[in-house]
């Protein structure tokens, strides 16, 4: 009897926990939503169930008046090359820190270990004079090459360990059917590896989309903003009060990475629960 009464009392606590946690992740959203639909502009008339429900605010993100769409179009640009290129880059540089061995090997994953511990903001002082010694401050691309840097030992360390985890032996195979080093890489490593390369592409889309702080010391030209720099202007300039477009803002940015979660949904199960390290 007092053991069916704990395992009820363990039972309730989950459950509690549990609704906890959905009322934390989804109220904001809902609010999000909402506010999105409600007529007029100000934060305090918004209500989370809006009396009269209005698309106004998405219809204007999508008129001439707006900017929205060329910064849509830039986050899109600059998410896609950051998740293309570091699934590239993160890949090669796995597969050699997995299969070879080489000279400096321990030490450079070391190193890729230490960097992880200091954000990239840490070096903005730095990376903000070599962008413009090279003449890519404010530019797409100068964004780009600076979260591929950044996500570089993060990533090696994820994806390296997973190559750890896939037998020597398959490689051994097919160097004796006549395998050079980028066929075994292409043929056996990438497609037994998709999970967590799939991990690695989602994460790296979305980062960009809602960071703030680079953009904004990155980017000055309102031309070049990403959609977290230009919604922000919508409740950040002077006698500025788009809480409500704001919030439609926000709820779009939603479609492109639940595009590519459902597109990636198969292998990220896999994926998120591997990785591990290991020497």
């Amino acid at each position: 009897m007092n053991q069916r009464l704990v395992s009820r009392i363990e039972v309730t606590v989950i459950y509690l926990i549990l609704l906890c946690v959905t009322i934390v992740i989804f109220y904001p959203l809902l609010w999000t939503i909402g506010m999105s639909l409600n007529q007029g502009s100000s934060l305090y008339v918004s209500s989370l169930i809006p009396e009269n429900f209005s698309l106004e605010h998405y219809k204007w993100l999508f008129s001439e008046e707006s900017d929205y769409v060329l910064w849509y179009k830039n986050s899109m640009i600059v998410s896609l090359a950051v998740m293309i290129g570091s699934v590239i880059i993160t890949s090669l540089v796995a597969y050699a820190f997995s299969r070879y061995q080489f000279i400096g090997k321990k030490n450079g994953l070391y190193i890729f270990l230490l960097l992880q511990m200091f954000p990239v903001m840490m070096a903005m002082v730095a990376l903000y004079m070599f962008l413009n010694m090279i003449g890519l401050l404010d530019t797409l691309t100068g964004l780009i090459l600076i979260y591929l840097g950044g996500q570089i030992p993060f990533n090696v360390w994820l994806v390296k360990g997973y190559f750890d985890t896939i037998p020597r032996e398959l490689d051994q195979a097919a160097r004796i059917d006549g395998a050079g080093h980028l066929r075994v890489f292409w043929s056996i490593m990438l497609p037994l590896a998709k999970p967590i390369l799939s991990v690695v592409a989602l994460f790296n889309f979305m980062m960009p989309l809602f960071d703030f702080l680079l953009p904004s010391i990155v980017l000055s030209s309102p031309n070049n903003f990403t959609l977290a720099v230009g919604l922000f202007n919508f409740i950040n300039d002077q006698f500025a009060n788009n809480f409500t477009r704001f919030a439609a803002g926000s709820v779009l940015i939603a479609v492109p990475i639940a595009t590519i979660y459902l597109f990636l949904q198969k292998y990220l199960v896999g994926g998120l629960t591997a990785g591990g390290s290991k020497e």
